[in-house]
């Protein structure tokens, strides 16, 4: 989810508050496989991508570059972002709706975690099969935008749009091919989160404190970074509230969607520019200074 924010926002500078609203197509992408044809929400992934892919760029032809061109203030776009999350909520509601009077789908609207998810040595697949995801997208990222000419492209669109047009490149062919990228990763996500928590018209749209927050952490500009960020918002939103249970009490968990606000307002305060703004080798000499100090003093205290 985080990947596909960040690349909305790289291309047009607007924080997309619509994109949880992708998430959820995916998420009824897998219900409507689960229910209409029992096939599991890793069949819906091919669909979902689609989907999610064509709504994304839809959303940005058809709305964010359209108001654009007519000389719409950036809080213009982000108001328009959130009318148009809102406005999904109500399809969803009637999607919903839908299933229930043609299929009889009678927890279309608020509905539980999906079967079908398959076990690995006693642990639900999707344990395996997100990470492993996630690994490969950011891989297929890295040698698309390092390896291919079109990734450079994207790259030059990206970082400088105006120097692009004069070499020659398609910049809006590349924006548009982001937010298809970027819609795509959205509703693919969404099918496997039906696989491990519950699901409903509202669900992605609550999602999106989460999905900023680990792209404020990764960076907001970075993809890898972004991959890192969601990793560990996602993370410390679940290792922090059962810490929490285990020596508060259940009433803890009421405070879990506080996680993420959390690291986004310290990563502001601490680390404007996110993760990306960290020194790896600087830190890594540091810590190599100081064990080689306290291997030091250790063998002089033994000397002693």
């Amino acid at each position: 989810m985080a990947i596909g924010l960040t690349l909305t926002y790289l291309t047009t500078k607007v924080p997309n508050f619509a994109y949880g609203s992708i998430v959820t197509i995916g998420i009824y992408s897998a219900l409507s496989f689960y229910s209409l044809y029992g096939i599991s929400p890793y069949g819906a992934l091919p669909v979902a991508f689609i989907l999610g892919s064509l709504t994304s760029a839809a959303i940005y032809l058809g709305i964010l570059r359209t108001l654009a061109r007519r000389g719409s203030s950036l809080v213009g776009l982000m108001i328009a972002t959130l009318a148009i999350d809102i406005a999904f909520v109500g399809i969803f509601g009637l999607y919903s709706d839908y299933l229930y009077t043609a299929h009889r789908v009678i927890y279309a609207t608020n509905f539980p975690q999906l079967p079908g998810d398959f076990s690995l040595f006693g642990v639900p697949g999707i344990a395996f099969a997100a990470p492993y995801s996630l690994a490969m997208i950011t891989l297929g990222l890295f040698a698309l935008l390092t390896e291919t000419k079109f990734g450079v492209a994207m790259r030059a669109s990206i970082e400088n749009p105006s120097l692009a047009r004069v070499l020659g490149i398609n910049v809006e062919a590349v924006y548009i091919f982001a937010w298809m990228l970027a819609g795509g990763f959205a509703a693919m996500s969404g099918a496997y989160y039906s696989l491990w928590l519950p699901g409903g018209i509202d669900v992605g749209s609550k999602l999106i404190v989460e999905i900023f927050a680990s792209s404020v952490l990764g960076g907001l500009a970075s993809i890898y970074g972004a991959a890192l960020g969601g990793v560990i918002i996602g993370a410390s939103e679940i290792l922090i509230t059962t810490a929490g249970v285990d020596v508060f009490g259940s009433s803890v968990g009421i405070y879990q969607k506080g996680i993420p606000l959390v690291f986004m307002i310290i990563t502001l305060l601490v680390l404007p520019q996110g993760l990306v703004s960290l020194k790896v080798g600087k830190a890594v000499r540091l810590i190599r200074t100081l064990t080689f100090a306290r291997l030091l003093k250790y063998l002089h205290l033994r000397g002693n």
